[in-house]
């Protein structure tokens, strides 16, 4: 019974899709696995390889904060709170969402039926699966997340929903938290950035200025509002354009295109056709196979970005194991610095230096420091310099340390902790430093980088090193406190692997608690690497001839 219903709803979808002018050329949408939904496959047909374009879309079909401002019953509504600034265009995305899947006689139908009626990201989670999280970063993002998005419901979604299903004459649906929850779950797994064509979000700043600009909107581009295209401009945030035959870039969903999964090493892209050249239909996005062929019946999958599993899990709802991207974020809790000795002098310092008090750590930077953790190639993109550079020194005594070059942790958040660890006697180093060097030249503030050697002089690495290990270790303590080791987390997936992973039905470990044990046991390994890199580096700033 499912499998028919399922089969009925996706040839629904592919007409639906047909009618509204997108093309499957050299794929189809097919239902991938119980973790992924439907997704996107090579067909056999496409070996015509002359052509990789394996699917078109129409940018009229996308859901984007214009569509929104210009629908006949949300528009209206919501025109006077993005004008107002109530509102922003992620909101006015999760409102349509919301709003479409509870009419009855919604023309979005076919597509809103195909997607997932549940996720795998945390706010999802049951209140024992959560628990799961308990000492990670997600745990509390989560929370405060559930609680923002339940006032954000009761106070502006509920009431606005029954207003519009009673003008629309539907006063048989009910709206439920649940549903504004499907609604920003959807947004945020299947939205994306795009570059879309000026003319296509101001038409009307083209041969036809002459018009009157509130007659000539064609239902795709209608732009947000009559008053010329300065008025859009501030109306579609994140909108980024110069002038005509420029891109503005708008976050949207575009269905069809947002069937294709994430792949570490993805078979296709994603393009977007302003002239119709490449996939001659004008202004739609094209999903381009860059496999060097496509296998029939094969998923094609794209990359999201390179993601650690913190954000693949709370934005997307899946992790993947040993994550190439995965990074650790270590902070100092800025409410902490009103009670450290010296706070103002500190802050005023901070601020100078434009220092950081949190910092990612990704996975790949220990590659470059003491201990690194493979051979591979390094990505061009972690190549880092050494940032400590300065064409003078202050009084030469303090030599730059022999393990600079190794020092996986970034200067910014370095010279955040060195301010923070700051002695009394070094406070009155470095305010003699700069005091001096603007007496030098009174008409010139201290440079951000001059403070920054100031500080390094006055207090080498030491302290900061010091501070950065306890940060790691409390970080550690909170991980392992609610979970125990990340060998016993290892030892959890190995358990549940003695089952077919494929399938999530018929496993001891629940899905939810698949993620959170990958994810979590990640950011305890990380935290483990950091700190043996944080340690020898103390170890040898102490050892070190500089320090005095």
């Amino acid at each position: 019974m499912a499998i028919s219903e399922e089969k009925a709803k996706l040839e629904r979808f592919l007409e639906w899709l047909q009618v509204n002018g997108a093309e499957l050329r050299g794929c189809n949408i097919k239902y991938s696995d119980s973790r992924k939904g439907f997704g996107i496959f090579a067909s056999s047909s496409s070996t015509q390889a002359s052509d990789d374009v394996l699917l078109v879309v129409p940018l009229g079909l996308a859901i984007t904060p214009m569509r929104v401002l210009q629908d006949p019953l949300l528009g209206p509504e919501c025109q006077q709170m993005f004008q107002q600034g109530q509102v922003d265009d992620r909101f006015l995305m999760i409102l349509f969402l919301t709003l479409e899947r509870l009419r009855i006689n919604s023309s979005w139908k076919p597509y809103l039926d195909m997607l997932p009626t549940r996720f795998g990201n945390p706010l999802w989670f049951s209140d024992v699966d959560i628990l799961e999280l308990k000492g990670t970063n997600l745990y509390h993002a989560t929370e405060l997340q559930k609680k923002k998005l339940m006032s954000l419901y009761h106070e502006k979604v509920e009431p606005l929903v029954k207003k519009l299903l009673i003008l629309d004459g539907d006063s048989q649906s009910e709206v439920s938290f649940e549903h504004f929850l499907w609604a920003n779950s959807v947004f945020w797994s299947r939205a994306l950035n795009i570059p879309l064509p000026h003319s296509f979000v101001f038409p009307q700043s083209q041969e036809d200025v002459g018009e009157d600009p509130s007659t000539s909107h064609t239902p795709e581009t209608d732009p947000v509002s009559s008053n010329g295209e300065k008025d859009i401009q501030a109306q579609v945030p994140g909108a980024t354009s110069l002038g005509p035959g420029d891109t503005v870039w708008v976050e949207g969903l575009v269905p069809g295109i947002d069937f294709c999964n994430h792949d570490l090493k993805p078979a296709a892209t994603w393009e977007v056709d302003g002239t119709g050249l490449v996939s001659s239909v004008p202004f739609s996005m094209y999903l381009l196979s860059v496999a060097q062929q496509c296998i029939p019946n094969k998923e094609v999958s794209i990359s999201y970005g390179n993601k650690g599993n913190e954000e693949l899990l709370y934005l997307y709802g899946f992790v993947i194991e040993n994550n190439p991207d995965d990074y650790l974020m270590v902070h100092y809790p800025v409410e902490a610095i009103p009670s450290i000795p010296f706070s103002d002098t500190k802050g005023q310092l901070l601020e100078a230096q434009k220092a950081q008090l949190r910092c990612l750590l990704p996975k790949s930077v220990l590659n470059h420091g003491f201990f690194p953790q493979t051979t591979s190639k390094i990505r061009e993109s972690d190549e880092k310099e050494t940032v400590r550079s300065c064409s003078f020194s202050w009084s030469g005594q303090r030599k730059m340390p022999s393990y600079m070059n190794k020092l996986v942790f970034p200067e910014d958040f370095m010279t955040g902790l060195r301010t923070i660890t700051m002695q009394e006697e070094e406070i009155y180093k470095v305010s003699a430093m700069l005091e001096e060097l603007v007496e030098s030249r009174p008409d010139e503030q201290p440079s951000e980088t001059e403070v920054r050697m100031a500080i390094w002089e006055a207090c080498g690495d030491s302290g900061a090193l010091q501070l950065l290990m306890d940060l790691l270790n409390a970080k550690m303590m909170k991980l392992e406190e609610n979970s125990g080791t990340d060998e016993e987390d290892a030892r959890l997936l190995e358990e549940a692997c003695d089952e077919e992973p494929r399938d999530w039905d018929g496993r001891r470990m629940s899905r939810n608690k698949w993620s959170s044990v990958v994810y979590r046991r990640g950011q305890k390994q990380l935290t483990r690497l950091f700190l043996k890199e944080a340690e020898h580096a103390l170890h040898l700033a102490l050892s070190s001839s500089d320090h005095h």
